[in-house]
């Protein structure tokens, strides 16, 4: 890619990448890609050690330079998500279920695009030299060689059961990191997730409703459905950061990213336990979810469960701990073969890919 100097060189090297990945503007119909500023929650910083002040609207009010970097993480992190989301799902279009669903892919991926165009905007319009190649390095990273920032964005997405578990449970913990960084001290920061906000929920409704049509249609397994459950949600655990972390700790006291209930929360932060107690609040609405979707299992058959926040962790202190889905600790041999039944495998994806050709898998949406 060409070194970029201005948002139109990054524009450039955007379009590139989109032929790279294979996402001509044919798909893309005439959706136009701009940068949109929500509404600030409130104008002053309303946490931290700068609470009360004015809410920053240039790099240069920023009171030093560990607040910028800190700053510019949080943006290069959320940007990554966005861009690797679209590599992801890309492959899917092809095997659509019905037109519907490849609309509604077409429209998750082209806003995920947006999502990732907004977080360069700031990049490149706020942090000079450094933003502008972190804004070219979020383009030459790719989920399929495995080295986007966070685990679960490297993780393939095979197919449309894939799919719809991720938009259920991925994109909901985009929603919480998004909610968390609405009331940073930043303000454009503040302003373009709330308005990413407005987009992710569309994301989250194709994903319940995909996982919904597809239990009411009865095809797919209710055993094989949980072992996709299984899968993305331990990586989504693992989206919220460490345990007792310190780079949380600093963006609150800095201002930078708040509680997922900042907004109504009485009392003062546990700063040393921002990422559990969000994380908690993830799997508390995930359980109500999926509690949903247990309505409508025949009866007779298992129910769908939330897997225990210990099960399959990549970071934090249960990294490489080795607990089953309902909790329970487990010898090394016993995990092995308890993930081997656990977690999908080969035999369950030709099993789908039979289902598959069959268009009644999934409920037609009315």
């Amino acid at each position: 890619m060409a070194k970029i100097s201005t948002f139109d060189d990054w524009i450039n090297c955007f379009q590139e990448w989109q032929r790279d990945i294979g996402y001509g503007a044919d798909l893309l119909s005439d959706y136009q890609f701009e940068t949109k500023l929500g509404e600030l929650h409130h104008p002053e910083i309303e946490f931290g050690d700068f609470k009360g002040q004015p809410k920053w609207e240039k790099i240069g009010q920023i009171p030093n330079q560990s607040i910028r970097d800190g700053l510019l993480n949080l943006i290069v992190y959320q940007g990554d998500t966005e861009f690797a989301s679209v590599e992801q799902q890309r492959n899917l279009l092809d095997t659509a279920p019905t037109d519907y669903d490849r609309q509604s892919l077409i429209r998750v991926n082209r806003e995920e695009m947006r999502h990732g165009w907004q977080m360069c905007y700031l990049l490149v319009n706020y942090f000079g030299d450094s933003g502008r190649l972190e804004a070219q390095k979020l383009l030459e990273r790719r989920a399929s060689k495995g080295n986007r920032l966070l685990g679960s964005f490297n993780e393939p997405v095979k197919n449309w059961l894939d799919f719809f578990t991720y938009t259920q449970f991925i994109d909901r913990d985009g929603k919480y990191q998004l909610t968390m960084l609405s009331h940073s001290a930043f303000g454009p920061l503040a302003q373009s997730v709330t308005a990413m906000l407005k987009e992710e929920f569309f994301h989250m409704f194709t994903g319940n409703t995909g996982l919904t049509r597809i239990v009411r249609a009865g095809k797919v397994p209710i055993p094989i459905i949980q072992k996709y459950f299984n899968r993305w949600l331990s990586t989504a655990y693992d989206l919220f950061g460490t345990d007792h972390s310190s780079s949380a700790h600093w963006a609150y006291v800095w201002g930078l990213k708040g509680r997922y209930d900042e907004h109504e929360a009485a009392q003062p932060a546990e700063k040393d336990r921002l990422n559990d107690l969000a994380r908690t609040h993830y799997l508390a609405e995930c359980q109500k979810l999926v509690d949903g979707l247990n309505q409508y299992v025949p009866e007779g058959q298992p129910q769908l469960f939330v897997p225990d926040m210990k099960f399959h962790r990549s970071i934090g202190d249960l990294a490489g701990k080795t607990y089953s889905v309902e909790g329970e600790p487990l010898s090394a041999a016993e995990y092995d073969k308890h993930l081997a039944g656990v977690l999908p495998s080969p035999q369950d994806e030709r099993l789908l890919d039979e289902i598959f050709k069959e268009k009644d898998w999934v409920l037609q949406m009315n």
